[in-house]
C-alpha cells in the first residue's frame, strides 16, 4: 500500500535519489531502506478499515466541516459589513470600533488552548456541537442590545469566541485523521477555501440584509439560524475517527497522549512550527486590519473623491464598498488558496522546502501591492481595488500551506494543541490587537489635524500602511522556516512510526534493532 507520495497534505517527498545504503535497515535516508521508514498510504479499502468509515461518509464529514468553517468566518465579518452603521448607532470613534474585533479575537485566543487540550483527549464531535450551539445563541442575543450599552456588545462579541475556539482548533485534526497524502491535500484545500469565501459572504450578507431590512441589527440574525443547522449536521453526520491511525505502519503501536506540559515543550523545540506560526501571525495582523477597516477606508476615499456623500450622524450609511470588498475577498481567496497549493505542489518536485518558500513569496509580494492600494486611494478608487485584489490574492496563498506545515511537522496526538497555540500566537500578536491599533493610530493622527473628511481619510490611510511593513516581516519568518522544515518533518514521521523517543532536546534517540537487541543512535545521524 505504499506510494511514491506518502506525506501529508502538500508535504515534500523524500529525495528520490536516496537508495538503500549500508547501515541499519528500516531507517529512512542514507542509513537504510528509504521505503521502510516512510508513511504507508492506505488505499480506499485500507482507509475504510482503519477509520471505520466509507470514503463517501468521510467526504460528507469534510463537507459538513467546510460548511461550518464558512459559517464561522461569515459570522466574524458580518460585523465589518455594517461597521459604519454600528459606529453611528452607538456614537463611537475609530478606537472603540476597533475594540469590537479585538475583544472577540482576544476571547477566541484565550479559549483556544483550552479546546486544544480537550480536543487531543476527548470526543471532538461533542466539543464542537456544544461550542457552536453556544456561539449561535450569543450572536442572536447581540442583535438586541440598546444603543446605551455598547459595553454589552463588546461582551457578547467576546463570548462568541467560545464557539469559534471550539471549532477552529479541532476541525482540521479530524480531516487529518480521515485522509492521507493527496486525498488529504484535496480535502484540506476545500476546507480552507471556506475562509476567504465565508469572509466575503459576511460582508455581502451584512450589507445586503441591512439594505433589505432597513436595520443593521438583522444582519446579526442570519448566522444563528444557520448555526442551528450546523449543530444538527455535526450530530447526525460526523463520527470520531481514531487519532493518527491512518499515518502509522500496520505494526506500529498506537500513539498515546503525553502531558500538556510535555506537548508545549515539544512544540517550543520545533523551529518549523514556531517560525511558521510567526509568519502566519503577520498574515493574521494584515488580514485582521483589512477585514475591519477596508470598507470604511474605501467609503472615506469615495467621500474625498466626491463620488458619494458623507455619512452623517443619524443617517443610514449607504455604500457599495462592503459588497465589492466582499466579492473581492471571495474571489481572491479561492484564487489565492488554489494558486498557492498548485505552485507548491509543482515546486516540491525540485525543492523540498517549497511550502515555506511559497508562503514567503506570497507575503513579500503582497506588501508593495497593499502599499500601492493605500497610496492610490485619493487618486483612483479603481486602481485601489486592483491593487487590493492582487495583494489579497498573494496573502491568501498562505492559508492551506500553513495548515499543512503544522500537520506534517507535529505528531497526531499534539495537533489540536499545536493548532490552539498557533491561534494564540497569531491572534495575540496579530488580529487581536491590529484593528484596535489601527483605529488608535487613526484617532491620534486625526486629532493633530483640523477636523475634515480629508483628515479622517488621511489618518486611516497612514495607519493602514503599517500592514505592508508587518507583511514583509512575516515573509522573513517563512524564509527562516525553510531552513528547518526537512529535519522537523522527518522527525515527526519517525515518532509516528515508533522509532523516535523524546527524552529531551539533547537526548533524542532512534531505536534501531541490532543483533537481537535495541540500540539507540542519535537522531541527527538520520536527519540528513
Amino acid at each position: 500500500m505504499a506510494g511514491s507520495d506518502t506525506a501529508p497534505f502538500l508535504s515534500q517527498a523524500d529525495d528520490p535519489d536516496d537508495g538503500p545504503a549500508p547501515g541499519h535497515p528500516g531507517l529512512p535516508g542514507p542509513m537504510g531502506n528509504p521505503k521502510s521508514g516512510e508513511l504507508e498510504v492506505p488505499d480506499c479499502e485500507g482507509l475504510q478499515r482503519i477509520t471505520g468509515l466509507s470514503r463517501g461518509h468521510s467526504t460528507l464529514i469534510v463537507v459538513v466541516l467546510c460548511y461550518i468553517n464558512l459559517l464561522n468566518y461569515m459570522d466574524r465579518f458580518t460585523v465589518a459589513g455594517v461597521l459604519t452603521d454600528i459606529e453611528q448607532f452607538f456614537n463611537i470613534g475609530d478606537g472603540s470600533t476597533g475594540l469590537i474585533q479585538t475583544v472577540f479575537i482576544s476571547s477566541y485566543m484565550v479559549l483556544a488552548p483550552v479546546f486544544g487540550y480537550l480536543g487531543d483527549r476527548y470526543n471532538r464531535k461533542y466539543l464542537m456541537c456544544g461550542g457552536i450551539a453556544f456561539w449561535s445563541l450569543v450572536t442572536l442575543g447581540s442583535s438586541f442590545i440598546p444603543r446605551e450599552h455598547f459595553w454589552l456588545l463588546l461582551l457578547t462579541r467576546g463570548l462568541v469566541g467560545v464557539g469559534e475556539a471550539s471549532y477552529s482548533t479541532i476541525a482540521p485534526t479530524l480531516i487529518a485523521d480521515l485522509f492521507v497524502a493527496d486525498q488529504r491535500s484535496r480535502m484540506l484545500s476545500i476546507f480552507y477555501f471556506a475562509i476567504p469565501v465565508g469572509s466575503g459572504l459576511g460582508y455581502i450578507a451584512g450589507s445586503k440584509v441591512k439594505d433589505v431590512a432597513g436595520d443593521w441589527h438583522w444582519a446579526l440574525r442570519v448566522t444563528p439560524g444557520l448555526g442551528v443547522l450546523a449543530v444538527l449536521l455535526l450530530f447526525l453526520v460526523v463520527q470520531e475517527p481514531p487519532r493518527g491511525a491512518v499515518e502509522r505502519h500496520s505494526g506500529s503501536p498506537p500513539l498515546s497522549p503525553t502531558s500538556w506540559w510535555a506537548d508545549l515543550k515539544a512544540l517550543a523545540r520545533n523551529p518549523s512550527f514556531v517560525l511558521s506560526s510567526l509568519g502566519f501571525t503577520s498574515v493574521a495582523f494584515v488580514t485582521g486590519s483589512l477585514a475591519l477597516w477596508a470598507p470604511a477606508f474605501l467609503l472615506r476615499s469615495r467621500v474625498v473623491l466626491g463620488e458619494t456623500p458623507p455619512c452623517l450622524p443619524g443617517d443610514s450609511c449607504s455604500s457599495s464598498d462592503s459588497l465589492i470588498f466582499g466579492l473581492i475577498t471571495c474571489l481572491t481567496g479561492v484564487l489565492g488558496v488554489g494558486l498557492g497549493v498548485e505552485i507548491s505542489r509543482r515546486l516540491r518536485r525540485f525543492n523540498p522546502r517549497a511550502d515555506p518558500l511559497v508562503c514567503a513569496a506570497g507575503l513579500l509580494g503582497s506588501a508593495p501591492f497593499l502599499f500601492l492600494a493605500l497610496a492610490c486611494a485619493r487618486g483612483s478608487i479603481v486602481a485601489t481595488y486592483i491593487f487590493i485584489f492582487i495583494g489579497e490574492t498573494l496573502l491568501s496563498m498562505n492559508w492551506a500551506i500553513v495548515a499543512d506545515i503544522l500537520l506534517y511537522v507535529v505528531i497526531p496526538t499534539r495537533r489540536s494543541t499545536a493548532e490552539a497555540f498557533q491561534i494564540v500566537l497569531s491572534h495575540l500578536l496579530g488580529d487581536a490587537g491590529s484593528p484596535y491599533l489601527i483605529g488608535l493610530i487613526s484617532d491620534r493622527l486625526r486629532r493633530s489635524w483640523p477636523p475634515s473628511f480629508l483628515s479622517e481619510f488621511r489618518a486611516l490611510q497612514f495607519s493602514l500602511m503599517l500592514c505592508a511593513f508587518v507583511g514583509a516581516l512575516g515573509g522573513a519568518a517563512f524564509l527562516g522556516t525553510a531552513m528547518f522544515i526537512e529535519d522537523d518533518r522527518r522527525r515527526a514521521q519517525l515518532h509516528v512510526q515508533g522509532l523516535l523517543h523524546e527524552s529531551g532536546p539533547s537526548d533524542d534517540r532512534i531505536v534501531v534493532p541490532q543483533r537481537g537487541r535495541s540500540t539507540r543512535v542519535p537522531v541527527s545521524s538520520v536527519l540528513i
